[in-house]
């Protein structure tokens, strides 16, 4: 479901697409992998529809945690990244598709275990960089390609240890001949 949001924000969608075409006409393809506005987009779909939904984690030792309580070592505990992404606590209006949340002036004073779609910490994805790359580039050379319309129905969230849905992403796609 990534990215589907923009599709239903024009104004979004369009600055992304703007943003790949500047690179394709006065950039070089090394900006591929840069390309700020996108990437807070590709973030902001990973906050709203995390790949995967809860981790899991042993704990060795007693660990305190906030409103004085210990978990006893031995413990295994479930940490849910979809509840952490969608608390309204850290991000108001959770449901809504904002990618300026993750514009760095808003992210300083943000904990760092805020958004964790690669899950955080010494058993965090060693990839989760060169993914981000990928679906840049990815995202880049799709949109120079083609231009993406939403299909007649929102997709509906399968909520399992992958996030999926239930019957696919519906979209449309029309070739572009700009770039050809």
């Amino acid at each position: 479901m990534h990215l589907y949001d923009c599709l239903y924000n024009l104004f979004v969608f369009e600055l992304i697409v703007t943003s790949v075409f500047d690179v394709f006409l006065i950039g070089c393809r090394e900006d591929l992998s840069n390309l700020p506005f996108t990437t807070m987009c590709i973030k902001e779909s990973l906050r709203l529809h995390p790949p995967v939904t809860t981790v899991t984690r042993y704990y060795s030792q007693d660990m305190s945690v906030p409103g004085g309580c210990t978990i006893p070592q031995g413990n295994i505990c479930l940490i849910s990244i979809y509840g952490t992404h969608h608390n309204p606590e850290i991000w108001p209006n959770p449901e809504v598709f904002d990618p300026m949340r993750f514009d760095p002036e808003n992210s300083k004073q943000r904990s760092s275990y805020a958004f964790v779609p690669f899950s955080a910490g010494p058993r965090n994805c060693i990839g989760q960089s060169f993914a981000l790359a990928e679906l840049r580039v990815v995202l880049a050379l799709t949109l120079r390609r083609f231009r993406i319309l939403p299909g007649s129905r929102r997709p509906k969230r399968l909520y399992k240890l992958i996030m999926r849905t239930e019957d696919g992403l519906p979209l449309k796609l029309e070739p572009l001949t700009v770039f050809q």
